[in-house]
């Protein structure tokens, strides 16, 4: 029994004993310091650039009130031919309406031919009693007068429609009928307008944006439009008016926005677009979108320092498109990385992406040796 007794002690203590060795052996395996190598990473050096602010704005396409107008007749009628509709694109001298004149003016303007044949001859009849001396000069002048007065009679009613018995109403140029007004068989009053008529070439943008950026935006500025669907060609114009009262439908602030000629073959009126309005002007430097990490503290970028990736923080002006504008203590002649940065900490080892690693040249030659040999 005490013989058992002691084997039993003797393998206890060499099991503690070997235990004990493997505790020993993992702390070292802890206590050793991690090996830590450098980060492939790609650089580019910042270029100064002038940036904008922008404004976003939406609305439609029109036409210009300046160019644009009615089409009316200085007299009555009816229709009696339609030959467009509204939102038709026409050419000058392109018929658009038949017009039949009213009966009144058409009556008009027989009265005053009538009138024109009496006095006509009138005159001939004075001046052969003129020749035998049986007319005064005063009785001359008098049908010479009433002559003159029938003429312009009939021209006046020929002017207001009564002359022929169908008119055909063109187009004064080429253009667009924004709206018709008046249906087949419709009789109208003189100077009534039968349509809203914009010529080519002659649309604006009338926009509307929020009412804070009011303080922002001044006649002038240069503005991008584009269709607010798909992806359509952009036209740069300009901010023309910038209203100084909201809009009661759209609680938006109204502005208006001048075109560029070419903007009629791309937009038509009424279309819906959506517009950036440059604001203010500012100098920043040009980084890739990439380059520029974000953390608690706000913006920064690593640049190349001695092998060393050194945190610089920026601020970030212009957040836009695949190249953003930041501004802070940068130059020119610094590499500012953009591919690994997300693996970095402030001072770690960096090489670039087309440098061997350092402590990896013995690695780079047996491979070469390899490839010869094969080659071989």
């Amino acid at each position: 029994m005490n013989r058992s007794a002691l084997t039993r002690a003797a393998l206890a203590a060499l099991m503690l004993a070997a235990l004990a060795g493997c505790g020993k052996g993992g702390a070292d395996d802890d206590e050793a310091p991690e090996v830590k190598g450098s980060v492939l990473v790609t650089t580019t050096a910042p270029a100064s650039q002038t940036f904008h602010d922008t404004i976003q704005a939406w609305g439609t396409a029109a036409g210009d009130p300046h160019r644009a107008g009615t089409i009316s007749l200085g007299h009555g009628g009816q229709v009696t031919g339609l030959l467009v509709a509204g939102g038709q694109t026409v050419q000058r001298g392109q018929p658009l309406l038949r017009i039949a004149p009213d009966p009144v003016a058409r009556n008009a303007f027989l009265q005053a031919q009538s009138a024109l044949e009496l006095a006509t001859g009138e005159l001939k009849r004075t001046e052969q009693m003129a020749a035998q001396h049986l007319a005064t000069q005063s009785q001359m002048a008098t049908a010479r007068k009433a002559l003159d007065d029938a003429k312009a009679g009939l021209e006046a009613q020929r002017a207001l429609g009564g002359g022929t018995t169908e008119e055909t109403v063109n187009a004064p140029a080429e253009g667009v009928i924004t709206a018709l007004n008046v249906n087949l068989g419709d009789r109208f009053q003189a100077g009534t307008a039968l349509m809203s008529f914009a010529p080519a070439q002659a649309l604006i943008a009338r926009l509307g944006a929020q009412p804070e950026e009011g303080a922002h935006l001044k006649p002038g500025m240069p503005v991008t439009v584009q269709s607010a669907y798909g992806s359509g060609e952009a036209l740069h114009g300009r901010l023309d008016v910038v209203g100084r009262a909201i809009d009661a439908q759209t609680h938006l602030l109204p502005l208006q926005v001048s075109l560029p000629a070419e903007a009629s073959n791309v937009l038509v009126a009424g279309a819906a677009v959506q517009a950036s309005i440059d604001t203010t002007n500012y100098t920043a430097w040009a980084l890739p979108r990439a380059a520029v990490l974000q953390d608690d503290k706000g913006a920064y970028v690593f640049v190349v320092d001695k092998d060393k990736a050194k945190r610089i923080d920026v601020t970030l002006k212009h957040p836009d498109g695949d190249t953003v504008g930041v501004q802070g203590p940068l130059d020119a002649k610094m590499q500012v990385i953009v591919s690994g940065n997300y693996e970095l900490d402030d001072g770690d080892a960096v090489r670039e992406h087309d440098e061997p690693a350092k402590g990896d040249s013995s690695k780079d030659e047996d491979t070469a040796k390899d490839k010869q040999e094969s080659a071989k």
